[in-house]
């Protein structure tokens, strides 16, 4: 088993998984960088961007995951604050981070759609890396499998076989799925961007798209999914929608808090809905004409151009 602790500073601890974490948040701000220096915006916009977003990513995250879990935090407050104990959820993740972009891009003068679309690759590699850090720490898992589906059905390495035996049980690495399910749509991005018939705002709701997908079936094997008791006929849909995955990877996982609807499969569906009928309106209405490949101007006409160095 890996040491989730990479090293010691002293009495500091300094864990695997925030290494990884910071890596993927490099990665992908690099990636948008070298996208936004096409359309002459400034590396320090993106820089900002970030620092704006990380910190209004965790939190959201953390009140999301804290919201559809209050029975085992209202009566003991101050585990809120303890993210270290564990607790967050990815999709809180994306949506304090969008209102922070929304909010500060407002501020900047620029289009949300455009500055949303350079930004898109950089989110799918960050999640895509981040992914490993559930590795090191063992979890994020699906259920129980065989230790001979892991070596000779996926065909996946010792050290990723060895680690995702947990007290003498071998799990689904669903933290792998997903990870390899974002770098095909990371490559289906870089795609995307160079077709000419792209518009604005719509890489961004093709990363949803792309993401979500995924999310949901892959969801559907893990063991520690928020969920909630819903409608039958829902649970019954979703359950429907996604059955074909267990002719390859077996039984869904069980549900961790007794409930018949996990609640990001069901947020996944509802997303892939909105984003398609966005896109859809978006170009019915004429709020798309821009494309992805035009140049990125101030809302009120200035050019990106006036606000980069020329170094």
């Amino acid at each position: 088993m890996l040491n989730p602790v990479a090293f010691k500073l002293g009495p500091i601890s300094v864990h695997w998984y925030g290494i990884i974490l910071g890596t993927a948040a490099l990665i992908g701000l690099l990636l948008v960088i070298r996208e936004g220096k096409r359309f002459k915006l400034q590396p320090e916009f993106f820089m900002d961007l970030l620092l704006i977003g990380v910190p209004s990513a965790i939190v959201a995250a953390r009140i999301y995951y804290v919201a559809f879990q209050w029975e085992n935090y209202k009566n003991n407050l101050s585990e809120i604050i303890a993210i270290w104990h564990g607790g967050i959820a990815i999709y809180g993740a994306l949506i304090g981070a969008i209102i922070a972009a929304l909010i500060y891009v407002r501020r900047k003068g620029y289009s949300f759609w455009r500055i949303a679309d350079i930004c898109a690759p950089g989110l799918i590699v960050g999640q895509m890396i981040g992914r490993w850090g559930n590795f090191v720490n063992q979890e994020a898992h699906g259920g129980p499998v065989s230790e001979s589906f892991l070596r000779s059905t996926l065909h996946l390495p010792d050290w990723i076989v060895n680690q995702m035996n947990i007290e003498g049980i071998f799990y689904h690495p669903t933290f792998l799925y997903e990870s390899v399910w974002n770098f095909v749509g990371l490559l289906l991005l870089f795609w995307l961007r160079r077709r000419p018939f792209l518009r604005a705002g719509e890489l961004f709701m093709s990363y949803f798209i792309w993401y979500s997908l995924g999310r949901f079936f892959i969801e559907g094997l893990r063991t520690d999914s928020l969920d909630f008791t819903g409608p039958a006929w829902l649970a019954s849909l979703l359950n429907g929608l996604w059955s074909p995955m267990s002719l390859l990877f077996g039984e869904a996982g069980t549900m961790t808090y007794g409930g018949n609807i996990r609640i990001s499969q069901l947020l996944a569906v509802l997303i892939i809905i909105a984003a398609i009928i966005i896109i859809v309106l978006r170009r019915r209405m004429g709020y798309a004409k821009t494309k992805y490949s035009d140049p990125i101007e101030k809302i009120g006409g200035a050019p990106a151009s006036a606000n980069t160095s020329h170094s």
